[in-house]
């Protein structure tokens, strides 16, 4: 059984929860990622999002250079354990209606960070029905 711990990835980047939002955007930019957790991989306060400087920034017309990351964390934080199954982190995303998460150890240490994305490519890879469809188009398109 996939486990998540097999998807996850190891490199999670942390951004203080009193640094700004345009903090947070140039480093978003910089790492190419759609969110960062707040705080530290013993104690995650909340995660910010592209969405939530969009809507909560942005959209309300503040100035990033003065909002604080912790104003607008997305809470609470969905976690899920390095040794639950693929099929249970896509459940608790799908309820909770979001795209990452934040991996935690069994002493409750963030160790990784789970997005669809991950998901979606390592069950796409490993699907060998779809490596066969994939294979047959391709097959079919060059005769």
């Amino acid at each position: 059984m996939l486990r998540v711990g097999d998807v996850m990835t190891t490199f999670v980047e942390f951004i203080g929860p009193e640094a700004t939002v345009k903090e947070a955007a140039e480093m978003m930019g910089e790492l190419e990622v759609g969110a960062l957790p707040a705080g530290s991989a013993e104690r995650i306060e909340g995660v910010v999002t592209d969405r939530d400087i969009l809507y909560r920034v942005v959209a309300a017309g503040l100035d990033p250079t003065r909002v604080r990351v912790r104003e607008v964390l997305s809470r609470p934080v969905v976690f899920c354990g390095e040794d639950e199954t693929v099929q249970a982190a896509m459940d608790a995303m799908a309820a909770n209606h979001i795209r990452r998460m934040p991996v935690q150890d069994a002493s409750g240490r963030v160790t990784g960070w789970v997005t669809l994305a991950d998901l979606a490519r390592k069950l796409l890879v490993d699907s060998t029905m779809l490596q066969g469809a994939l294979t047959a188009m391709t097959g079919d398109a060059e005769t």
